[in-house]
């Protein structure tokens, strides 16, 4: 591990102004996207889409890095280029998923881990010399009776801080997702405890296994009440329990957090991460962002529809949901015109 290198590439994606896209569903997701909108669902048309989302002109004014999947790392343009030379002409830094879902958490119904650690080690130095510099793995944690339990928290927690320090020791920045479910009608308050106890579990985990933190980055879902809580806080309540969450759980070496969407609407996503950054402007000891995926995309998807001439009318709703996030997180003025 060459812990230098790992700090430089953490920090280049936490540029200031800029935020990732989370392009990196696997295939039943991207197909269920595309058959809710009447698009093939196949290779061709999956390929088609990605290269619509990574030649986007102007994309590496607001996007530092970009999260793929394993059939996207793989993939090339119609001229022939691939994927990974894109993004690097665009200054955007390649990452990839390495996990491979979540799945039923035996003897704990209705709960799941992720899996995937078996044969990640190879998995990671074939996607480093492909040219990945930095890898994405998602635990997700069901708010409900009794749940989540204290088992589903550590297995989780514990297959996130052995795919870190897998990543590491191949070069590779992990971004460690420990996602808390909208799903559900509990109240602000109860989601911030269980994330409070998810994040606390996750550093605990993080440091038995010897990960630096200082070559890490957080992804961690907003503190946000149920989807079906009939009072639903504003949006300076969810800036400051996810604020305040966070302060107690999360090491100042860690360079910066990269939120998720979780299920927002991309509007929502956006105004409450303005809100943490002028609420606690120059008070927080890490760099907070985004690393959105339909909060960035579904705009631009709906646009397209499988229909090549809608390619520069979708590139274009993709830069104007970058530019609100750049705004959003402090970037003054970002030019991104197609």
């Amino acid at each position: 591990m060459n812990l230098n290198t790992l700090i430089t590439t953490a920090q280049a994606l936490m540029a200031p102004g800029k935020g990732l896209l989370a392009m990196d569903e696997s295939t039943g997701t991207c197909n269920a996207r595309f058959a809710a909108l009447g698009i093939p669902e196949t290779v061709e048309a999956r390929r088609a889409y990605r290269e619509l989302l990574v030649t986007t002109p102007g994309l590496g004014a607001g996007i530092s890095g970009a999260i793929l999947f394993d059939e996207t790392i793989r993939q090339r343009t119609v001229a022939g280029v691939s994927f990974m030379e894109i993004l690097q002409q665009a200054g955007i830094i390649p990452g990839i998923k390495v996990d491979l879902g979540a799945h039923e958490l035996a003897g704990f119904p209705g709960e799941q881990v992720t899996e995937g650690l078996d044969g990640l080690r190879p998995r990671l130095a074939e996607y480093a010399a492909l040219g990945a510099r930095f890898a994405k793995w998602r635990a997700v944690l069901t708010i409900g009776h009794d749940r989540p339990s204290r088992a589903g928290i550590v297995a989780n927690a514990h297959a996130l801080a052995r795919y870190a320090a897998l990543c590491q020791a191949a070069g590779l920045v992990p971004i460690v997702e420990p996602e808390v479910l909208l799903t559900g009608p509990h109240a602000l308050a109860r989601c911030a405890a269980v994330t409070e106890d998810v994040l606390h579990e996750v550093f605990a985990q993080l440091r038995i296994q010897g990960v630096a933190l200082e070559g890490m980055l957080l992804k961690p879902s907003m503190v946000l009440a149920g989807a079906d809580c009939p009072k639903q806080p504003t949006t300076a309540q969810v800036a400051d329990a996810t604020v305040a969450c966070l302060l107690r759980t999360v090491p100042a070496a860690v360079p910066g957090l990269a939120f998720l969407s979780g299920g927002q609407s991309p509007e929502a996503a956006t105004r409450h991460l303005a809100a943490m950054h002028k609420r606690f402007a120059g008070r927080l000891p890490w760099a907070l962002t985004f690393s959105f995926g339909r909060a960035l995309q579904q705009s631009a998807l709906e646009i397209w529809g499988g229909q090549a001439a809608s390619v520069a009318a979708a590139q274009q709703a993709l830069l104007e949901r970058v530019r609100s996030n750049a705004a959003a997180v402090g970037a003054a003025h970002v030019s991104l015109n197609c």
